[in-house]
């Protein structure tokens, strides 16, 4: 993403208010008044504390002592069950927020289109989707509670403070307004520290990821001492980004230590004189002293609150910059339904670039009739697999038109246009589990028959037979367990079952062996038969029987006809297939 959008996306209190906080105004309420009655049950002490030493003591009164007792008892349990109260509504929802933000984000970043995903690191997108919603639950959980409870008691407290002796209160105030000047100003450097930590946190993340990935290339290369420094160095970066937050932090705390201390030597001087000089008595000192301790007690636990606040916001501004992405099939755009079409394809002058200026697709147009094949030959880079790709809808021409049955592609659903699309890739993903389950990725719901069918038309069987455990045999991450050829087939047994009307085929025989690929071939035309087809080959030998021949070069199509026509012709097809089968 650009820097333009990091720039663009910053979470205001006003957008938390109105679709974080005020959504969950209930729980937020009733754990509000249950801080009020935790904090007010917390200044019983002090107020009993007075009236011990002031009262009860001199007078020798023991049924007062007992009700003071009774009362201050009665005060503590109310404050142990409120904050279990408060722990139990409030944590829960905050966890549950976590869990529906983290779906929220998931399910747009599936939305977005191709080219997002060819910018952005997979183990950054974990990172984005697992970690940057995390510090909501400083905003409905307790600490926006804590925050506002501990508002509320300094409130009191220091009206309290104000009634026991006005002078002792104003020279209390003014370390207390400078501490709060310094931490709003800490604060506002903060936030950018925890933004950066949430980026240098999923480029670490994503480049793990990358390195567990790619162990079989690392220890092939014996890269292994490269990769670890290069994930010291991230680790690092992160390292020193934590180190500037908590720089930051300990200031704010070790201000309000020093400025609140200033306050208490202050307040030992002036009480001391006072009640020497018979102005205040002990309990009313005692008691200014306890009430001073519930007024600071919460201003020092909002610096913590606050650094936590920050890291929330820092955390939103990122899920904002992503949820801002535009949807790959964004509303009011593919509106267009096509649940039954036939599958005439036509592309008319269409050009398509990665980067701005650096055409891969220069001005194409040919047609794809309903049923046909369509055989894209080139040398590598010539634009063959973009030219599939813009095909299969995975990206959008830059100029130029694309129709299916003559409706621009571009104004079509994708759900609508991809439910009848089947793609088998040079380097098929396969997902961790067992065979059976990935031949059923695109319907899950199949009959056996159907699997079956599938599995013998892309003789699955014939390597499957051999395990133990068949077609529940565990395949492991990425099909890691199985040959290039196994993993090839089992996902053209996932393309035939889909059973779709648009075929994209990249490089699909390019991992089988001779044996394999003579099995395969018979199985190809059988899947293609009354399929509008796109084959990506280099094995020329494999796509001879193409109703028509794109000859790509340099994003171009310099020849187009049949196999039998281009050999006669003896230009570029010619060298290709002359070459290769010299070879």
């Amino acid at each position: 993403m650009t820097n333009t959008k990091s720039k663009e996306s910053k979470v205001t209190m006003t957008s938390v208010f109105k679709t974080i906080i005020w959504p969950r105004r209930k729980q937020l309420f009733l754990g509000l008044f249950l801080i009020i009655i935790s904090r007010l049950s917390g200044l019983v002490l002090p107020g009993a504390s007075k009236i011990l030493i002031d009262d009860v003591i001199p007078s020798n009164d023991l049924d007062l002592l007992k009700w003071l007792v009774l009362g201050v008892v009665a005060a503590i349990t109310i404050q142990a069950t409120t904050s279990y109260a408060l722990t139990q509504i409030l944590s829960v929802e905050a966890q549950h927020l976590i869990s529906v933000l983290r779906s929220k984000v998931q399910k747009h970043i599936l939305q977005l289109p191709i080219r997002f995903f060819d910018n952005n690191k997979t183990g950054e997108l974990v990172s984005r989707i697992m970690t940057d919603v995390e510090g909501v639950r400083n905003l409905v959980g307790t600490g926006f509670a804590q925050m506002v409870g501990g508002v509320l008691t300094a409130v009191i407290s220091l009206v309290l403070l104000i009634y026991i002796s006005p002078m002792m209160t104003i020279y209390v105030l003014v370390p207390v307004i400078i501490f709060g000047l310094i931490s709003l100003k800490a604060f506002g450097k903060i936030r950018p520290i925890f933004r950066e930590r949430g980026k240098i946190n999923a480029e670490v993340t994503g480049r793990l990821t990358e390195t567990l990935g790619g162990i079989r290339v690392i220890k092939g290369f014996n890269a292994e001492e490269q990769e670890i420094k290069t994930f010291e160095a991230g680790v690092e970066r992160l390292f020193l980004n934590v180190k500037a937050s908590l720089t930051a932090t300990s200031f704010v705390t070790s201000s309000a230590t020093f400025l609140l201390g200033l306050a208490s030597a202050g307040i030992m001087g002036i009480g001391g004189y006072m009640i020497m000089d018979e102005q205040m008595t002990f309990g009313d000192f005692l008691a200014f002293t306890l009430y001073l301790g519930f007024m600071i007690a919460p201003i020092v636990q909002m610096s913590n609150i606050g650094s936590q606040l920050t890291e929330a916001f820092a955390g939103l501004d990122r899920t904002e910059e992503i949820m801002n992405y535009p949807l790959e099939d964004a509303q009011g755009y593919r509106n267009l339904m096509l649940p039954n079409f036939k599958g005439d394809i036509s592309f008319q002058n269409v050009s398509f670039a990665y980067e701005e200026g650096k055409e891969v697709v220069k001005g194409i147009s040919f047609d794809a009739p309903a049923g046909s094949v369509t055989a894209l030959v080139g040398t590598s880079g010539s634009g063959k697999t973009t030219i599939a790709g813009l095909a299969a809808s995975f990206l959008n021409p830059d100029s130029g038109l694309i129709t299916i049955d003559g409706n621009d592609l571009q104004k079509v659903s994708l759900k609508s246009y991809r439910s009848q699309l089947g793609v088998v890739l040079q380097d098929d993903f396969l997902f961790e589990g067992t065979i059976k389950q990935n031949i059923l990725f695109p319907r899950p719901n199949a009959t056996e028959s159907d699997l079956l069918q599938a599995v013998k038309a892309a003789h699955v069987q014939e390597f499957t037979d051999r395990f133990e455990d068949g077609l529940d045999t565990l395949i492991g991450e990425r099909g890691v367990k199985l040959s290039g050829g196994q993993r090839q087939r089992i996902a053209i047994a996932r393309a035939i079952l889909a059973d779709p009307k648009i075929l994209v085929l990249d490089e699909a025989t390019s991992n089988l062996d001779t044996e394999s690929e003579s099995l395969i071939q018979a199985s190809l035309k059988q899947l293609m038969k009354g399929r509008t087809t796109f084959v990506i080959a280099h094995r020329l030998s494999t796509i001879r029987q193409a109703d028509q021949i794109l000859v790509i070069e340099n994003g171009e199509i310099k020849e187009r006809g049949k196999h039998e026509e281009l050999i006669a012709s003896q230009g570029r097809y010619y060298q290709l297939y002359t070459y290769q089968a010299r070879i």
